[in-house]
C-alpha cells in the first residue's frame, strides 16, 4: 500500500512539528518554506559577524511534561537550554519589578512592591495558580478545541475530572473580572504589570483577556522559562533534522502560489512552477494568506467563519535588531526585560517594549565582547497602510523605542554597533506574514477556547496549524496545533 503523502506549507515551529511527527509515523512528508530560514517568527538572520533572533526568544515548555519536552522526547531530540530563576525584569518609570520563577518568591515580591494591597495580591495569585493547575491537568492529554467531531468530543470528555466543573464560570469572564473580584483594579501599577505579561503572550491586556487563557499565561513562566543558546531557531533546526531522519523532504526557498483540488487529492504549486500532489495539506501560513494561496474555487468552500477571519488583521510588530559592545552595558543588564514608556500607562503603539539580549558567553549570537539585542513592540497595522504613514511611522517608532531604552540605559548609544529596523514589510518579505501580521488573534473571549479556530477545516484533509488556530501564538501554542494535525491524521497520541 502506498504511503499517504502530506505537504506542509510553511516551516515555522508548528509546521515543522507536524511534519517531523508525521514523518516518524511513516507518512511521506514534504515541507515547503518560502524563505531561506527555518522557524518563521522564531527564526534568525545573520548580518556580518552577528546573529539576530528575529522574533520569539524566551524558551518555554522544556520542563518535564512541557509540550516541547514531550515532543522532543517523542522525536529523540535533545536540547541545550538554561532554566531561569529570574525570568525577566520589568521597568515602569522609577519602579523595577522582577518576575521570579518560584511562585512563592514572586508573590512575596509583588506584595512587597504593592504593600497596601498585600492581602489582595496573595488571594489573587492563589486563585490564578489554582485555576492554572486545573487547566494544565485538563490539557495534559491535549484535547482539541473547538470540538468538531464525535471523537474530539469524546477525547475532551475523557480528559475532564470533577475538579474541572469549577472552571466553567471562567469561560465567560476576563482577567479584569478576577482583578475586580480581588479589589485590585485601583492598584494601577500592579494591573499595569499584568498587562505587560499578557500583551506579550495573549496579544491583549487584562481588560479583554479571556480569564482561563489569562491565568494560564500568568502562571506559565513559573512552570519553566529558559534561555536557549543561539535562539529558538534551534528548535526549528532540530525539528527539520528529525523530519529528514525519517525520510521527509524539507525544502527552503519554495513559496507556494496556489493550492487546488485534483480529484481526491491536492495539487500544490510553488513560485518556480513545480507542482506536487498530496493526500493531505497542512497550512502553517497565517490564515490571512489563504485567499492568496488557495485557488478561488477551493477557498470558497471554506467555512464562512474561517473566510471572515482570514480577512482580519491581527497585531503587527516593530522590531529593532541591535548589536552591542558590552563594555558600555551595565553589568546587571537582564537577558529578558520589559520597558514601559515612562510617560504612559498604555501598552499600545510602542509604549511597551520587550527586550532580549544574548548571554555574555553565547558565541552563536556574537563574538566575544559583543552581544545582540532584539527589541519589539506591538503596533496597529491600520496605521501603516499608506506609504506616507509607513515611512513616518517607521522613523517615529525607531526614535520612540530608542528614547525609551535611553531613559533606562543612558549609555546605550555608546554601546550600539549596528541597528536594523524590522517594520511590517520586513515581516511580510522574510517570514512571509501577509501585511506584517504576527502573533495570531488576541485571546479574548470571542477568539479563544471554544470560539477559536480549529486545525480542522471544512475541506477534507486540508488542515491548519500555527498561531491563527487553537491554542494560539507562541512556540508552545503552535506546537500544540501541529500535534493536533498529526493526531487527527494518524490517530496516534503523543507519549506522556
Amino acid at each position: 500500500m502506498a504511503r499517504e503523502e502530506i505537504i506542509v506549507i510553511g516551516g515555522g515551529i508548528g509546521g515543522l512539528t507536524a511534519g517531523a511527527m508525521l514523518a516518524q509515523s511513516g507518512k511521506s512528508v514534504t515541507i515547503l518554506e518560502a524563505s531561506r530560514e527555518w522557524g518563521g517568527c522564531a527564526g534568525k538572520f545573520q548580518r556580518h559577524k552577528f546573529l539576530y533572533a528575529s522574533g520569539a526568544t524566551l524558551g518555554m515548555g522544556l520542563e518535564k511534561g512541557g509540550i516541547h519536552e514531550r515532543i522532543f522526547r517523542h522525536l529523540g531530540i535533545k536540547t541545550d537550554a538554561v532554566r531561569l530563576e529570574n525570568v525577566m525584569k520589568i521597568k515602569q518609570a522609577d519602579r523595577t519589578l522582577t518576575f521570579y520563577a518560584d511562585r512563592r518568591k514572586h508573590v512575596q515580591a509583588m506584595q512587597h512592591a504593592f504593600p497596601s494591597h498585600s492581602d489582595n495580591i496573595a488571594a489573587f495569585y492563589q486563585e490564578v495558580y489554582q485555576q492554572a493547575a486545573k487547566i494544565r491537568l485538563l490539557m495534559k492529554k491535549l484535547p482539541i478545541l473547538p470540538v468538531k467531531t464525535g471523537k474530539e468530543a469524546y477525547e475532551l470528555l475523557t480528559s475532564l475530572q470533577p475538579a474541572h466543573v469549577t472552571l466553567t464560570p471562567g469561560f465567560f469572564k476576563t482577567v479584569h473580572s478576577l482583578l475586580k473580584k480581588h479589589h485590585l483594579l485601583d492598584c494601577r501599577d500592579f494591573v499595569h504589570f499584568l498587562d505587560g505579561q499578557l500583551i506579550d503572550s495573549m496579544q491583549t491586556t487584562t481588560k479583554d483577556c479571556a480569564m482561563l487563557m489569562g491565568v494560564l499565561a500568568l502562571d506559565i513562566y513559573h512552570e519553566g522559562a529558559y534561555y536557549v543558546p543561539g535562539g529558538l531557531y534551534r528548535f526549528a533546526e532540530e525539528l527539520v533534522e528529525a523530519a529528514k531522519r525519517n525520510g521527509a523532504k524539507a525544502i527552503l526557498g519554495r513559496r507556494v502560489t496556489e493550492v487546488r483540488k485534483a480529484g481526491d487529492r491536492y495539487e500544490v504549486e510553488d513560485h518556480r512552477g513545480n507542482i506536487r500532489t498530496a493526500d493531505h495539506v497542512i497550512c502553517n501560513a497565517p490564515i490571512q494568506a489563504l485567499p492568496q494561496i488557495m485557488h478561488q474555487d477551493l477557498y470558497e468552500l471554506l467555512s464562512p467563519g474561517l473566510k471572515k477571519r482570514s480577512n482580519e488583521d491581527t497585531w503587527g510588530t516593530m522590531t529593532l535588531y541591535i548589536s552591542l559592545d558590552e563594555t558600555h552595558l551595565p553589568d546587571d543588564f537582564p537577558l529578558f526585560q520589559q520597558l514601559m514608556n515612562p510617560g504612559t500607562h498604555s501598552h499600545d503603539e510602542g509604549n511597551h517594549l520587550f527586550l532580549s539580549i544574548s548571554a555574555q558567553d553565547d558565541r552563536k549570537r556574537a563574538p566575544e565582547g559583543f552581544r545582540t539585542l532584539t527589541v519589539s513592540t506591538h503596533i496597529n497595522l491600520d496605521n501603516w497602510k499608506t506609504k506616507s504613514q509607513y515611512d513616518f511611522n517607521k522613523a517615529a517608532f525607531i526614535d520612540k523605542m530608542l528614547n525609551t531604552i535611553r531613559h533606562y540605559y543612558p549609555t546605550i548609544d555608546q554601546a550600539i554597533v549596528d541597528l536594523y529596523p524590522g517594520a511590517p514589510k520586513a515581516w511580510e518579505r522574510f517570514p512571509h506574514r501577509p501585511g506584517g501580521v504576527v502573533g495570531g488573534f488576541a485571546q479574548t473571549r470571542s477568539h479563544s477556547l471554544f470560539l477559536s479556530l480549529s486545525h480542522r477545516t471544512s475541506l477534507k484533509n486540508f488542515w491548519l496549524c500555527g498561531d491563527s488556530v487553537f491554542p494560539g501564538g507562541g512556540t508552545i501554542g503552535v506546537s500544540v496545533s501541529g500535534y493536533h494535525c498529526y493526531h487527527s491524521i494518524t490517530g496516534r497520541r503523543l507519549i506522556q
